[in-house]
């Protein structure tokens, strides 16, 4: 993983425009515009008021679902949208031609929507502290949902459409459990999180661990895992063991994979890899890990032995995020190369299909827990929901402007939400399942 800085979605807006007014050819999209007039339509918005939120019934009256103001720029969104699609560059550690990444992407359908959009809050927009790492938003029911916006990790409750400030990372941290390695921590940037029923982890930038359980107030155990100064915790996963114990793996730049006991947080087991690992994902029984890094192939790595017992080779870049089907079966693993690969357990000579984006990087992946749906999150601007029981050959694809903090469905598969990070137009949008009532048909 690269320590860079996420730049604000509205400078690259800014700086894409300029390139292509400068560029006098015949396919411009903006044809003949004066350079301060459009500049001035795009920062047409004080910084320091917050944008209104935006519900379904402003969208069914012709309200932009971030309430952007097309009405107010110098050119619609579809020249907007073209734009960013020959203009965005992603971001790429290794040196290839996206055309081979995407050479044998599987044909996928466009669907109707399975989720109707439902609301756009701004006062639980999420922030991003490192440009690969997207995994902040967390949905632990249909009206409660987890994010973190700069130093903070805030709870939105979309029934009472209020956010509430759970944690600053800014404050002295102090864990009312001492020993087990319990330390204070103080100006935490929080990189990732992880949340199950009432237990919510945080991951930061210099390789601490924050546990807090959610009905009780404070912080129960916080630590630093590592002094290396390349510490950054990269992913975390809440999982059961097959003994029933509930356990948190934690990934870090360190090259390392750790196991913590999640009752008195003790560090169980310790895994080394060659390269700095981004993204652990536990199989549903607890007994495989998906092990992505700083290198183009995976690893299956069962943690009971220690080693690994299966290799997954075909993306092109660093990998980011993994997630398993509930059945077991079914491996999704996001890279750099602009693809999800699906890959089956039982034989992972080859990857089982391929799945394009549109624009960037596959930076964080999903599946509903009734395992219908796989949803993969793009660095930038696009959402691809893939229906599971079509093979996934049919997807319902989300597009917005801005970096993606996240996404998340919940328990019940009835909501599910997007965080956008951008400065200007992002927010927390909410989008309700749509239901197919066939038995309606026999009514009539």
């Amino acid at each position: 993983m690269d320590e860079f800085e996420l730049e604000d979605n509205l400078e690259f807006i800014l700086q894409s425009i300029q390139e292509l007014i400068e560029d006098q050819g015949d396919d411009n999209p903006f044809g003949e515009v004066n350079q301060n007039e459009l500049l001035a339509n795009l920062v047409n918005y004080d910084q320091d008021n917050l944008m209104p939120d935006v519900s379904a019934e402003d969208v069914a009256n012709g309200k932009d679902v971030q309430g952007i103001p097309w009405e107010k720029m110098l050119f619609p969104r579809d020249q907007y949208r073209e734009m960013k699609m020959r203009t965005y560059k992603n971001y790429q550690n290794l040196s290839y031609a996206r055309e081979d990444a995407v050479e044998h992407c599987k044909h996928v359908e466009k669907d109707s929507p399975y989720y109707d959009f439902q609301y756009n809050t701004r006062h639980a927009r999420p922030s991003i502290v490192h440009f690969q790492l997207r995994n902040l938003v967390w949905a632990t029911s249909k009206h409660d949902v987890y994010t973190v916006h700069n130093q903070s990790l805030t709870h939105w409750s979309s029934l009472d459409q209020i956010s509430t400030e759970l944690i600053n990372g800014d404050d002295c941290i102090i864990p009312k459990q001492r020993g087990h390695g319990s330390q204070s921590v103080s100006m935490v940037q929080f990189t990732t999180m992880a949340v199950d029923k009432d237990l919510l982890v945080l991951g930061g930038f210099q390789g601490e661990l924050i546990f807090k359980r959610l009905e009780d107030d404070g912080i129960v155990f916080s630590t630093r895992v590592t002094e290396d100064e390349n510490a950054i915790t990269n992913s975390l996963e809440i999982y059961e063991d097959p003994n029933g114990s509930r356990r948190l793996v934690a990934a870090n730049n360190d090259c390392s994979v750790r196991i913590f006991d999640t009752e008195y947080f003790d560090l169980l087991n310790h895994y080394v890899f060659p390269w700095s690992v981004n993204s652990v994902s536990v199989n549903p029984d607890g007994t495989l890990f998906a092990v992505l890094g700083d290198h183009e192939d995976g690893l299956v790595f069962d943690p009971k032995c220690g080693k690994a017992i299966g290799k997954l080779t075909g993306h092109l870049d660093y990998s980011f995020s993994s997630a398993w089907h509930p059945d077991g079966n079914i491996l999704a693993t996001g890279s750099q190369d602009t693809t999800c690969r699906l890959w089956d357990i039982r034989n992972l000579s080859q990857s089982l299909a391929v799945l394009g984006g549109k624009l960037g990087s596959i930076r964080c992946i999903k599946f509903s827990s009734d395992g219908r749906f796989l949803a993969t999150a793009e660095a930038i601007d696009f959402v691809h929901i893939y229906d599971c029981f079509a093979d996934y050959g049919k997807s319902h694809e989300i597009n917005f402007f801005g970096e993606i903090a996240g996404l998340s469905f919940s328990p019940d598969t009835d909501a599910f939400y997007i965080g956008v990070a951008d400065q200007t137009y992002g927010g927390l949008m909410e989008f309700s399942r749509r239901h197919q009532h066939h038995y309606l048909n026999c009514l009539w």
